[in-house]
């Protein structure tokens, strides 16, 4: 029985992630803070990259969707090239970090 408890909960971490993200938590703050640049669906908003002359990248994309939720919460709460921070999103940056994740194509 306690091999059966032990398996259940692993797969129940694996499958929430290591901080029991909630992707569905997520969705409120990425919408807040996150869609103007990088839309409601993932996919980067080209005026504004234009606008801040970078590349940003489609959350939806196999190279970001390789990263792990870790990766990203890193990028949200430290910023990366010239993403800041976003200071607004730290307390969830777990859940927006695995709302992210189901952002796949």
């Amino acid at each position: 029985m306690r091999t059966i408890f032990a398996t259940v909960t692993i797969l129940a971490a694996c499958t929430m992630g290591a901080y029991g993200a909630d992707a569905k938590a997520g969705q409120a703050p990425y919408e807040k803070a996150c869609k103007s640049c990088h839309g409601t669906d993932g996919t980067a908003n080209a005026g504004v990259a234009k606008m801040m002359k970078v590349e940003m990248h489609d959350l939806q994309s196999s190279e970001v969707q390789a990263m792990s939720a870790d990766d990203i919460k890193k990028i949200i709460v430290e910023g990366k090239g010239k993403m800041k921070p976003i200071s607004s999103v730290a307390a969830s940056a777990d859940d927006v970090a695995a709302y992210v994740k189901t952002l796949k194509k």
